[in-house]
């Protein structure tokens, strides 16, 4: 279970790295647009014990609530292609009492070229009913430390793709 430490730093960005699998693209060899996904969730499923200390499974079976996709908004700009080494960055972009933005973005391997920006949104609701449920205890210290907590009011994906190339591109 998470336990907060207010004398460790945790970091507000992970990072994998991963190749491309054959199995996972299209004949054009580039990863398939649902395969996205996979990379992603697995790259933040792998992340987050390492990095925090929490395995998300202790979140659900303390609280007896657990995050939903909500909605996903995703920006394709470059392909990742069959055989490539990817790194891809996971952050918690905000949050409030029962939602939570993930965002995730894959670069090529040296971190110089864009490849894939996704937003998801998460729902926290009861396992019993599926309905919304409030972040509570251990959660909420976990969004504390963790998340970026940016005012998205006026953000946009698109915005989001641009100002991330332009950190790559420094």
């Amino acid at each position: 279970m998470f336990e907060y430490n207010p004398e460790k730093h945790y970091p507000k960005e992970t990072e994998s790295r991963v190749v491309i699998r054959f199995q996972d693209c299209d004949p054009l060899q580039h990863l398939n647009n649902a395969k996205y996904f996979d990379y992603f969730f697995n790259a933040r499923e792998d992340q987050v014990p390492k990095l925090y200390g929490v395995e998300m499974i202790d979140f659900i079976k303390k609280y007896k609530a657990a995050w939903v996709v909500y909605n996903h908004n995703i920006s394709y700009v470059r392909p990742a292609k069959v055989g490539e080494w990817v790194r891809i960055m996971t952050r918690i972009l905000w949050y409030d009492h029962n939602t939570v933005l993930v965002e995730y973005y894959m670069t090529d391997d040296s971190r110089k070229e864009l490849k894939t920006v996704l937003w998801t949104t998460l729902k926290y609701v009861t396992i019993k009913e599926g309905k919304l449920t409030s972040h509570d205890g251990a959660v909420v210290d976990y969004l504390k430390a963790t998340s970026e907590n940016l005012d998205i009011s006026e953000m946009e994906l698109k915005q989001r793709v641009k100002a991330i190339k332009q950190k790559l591109q420094q």
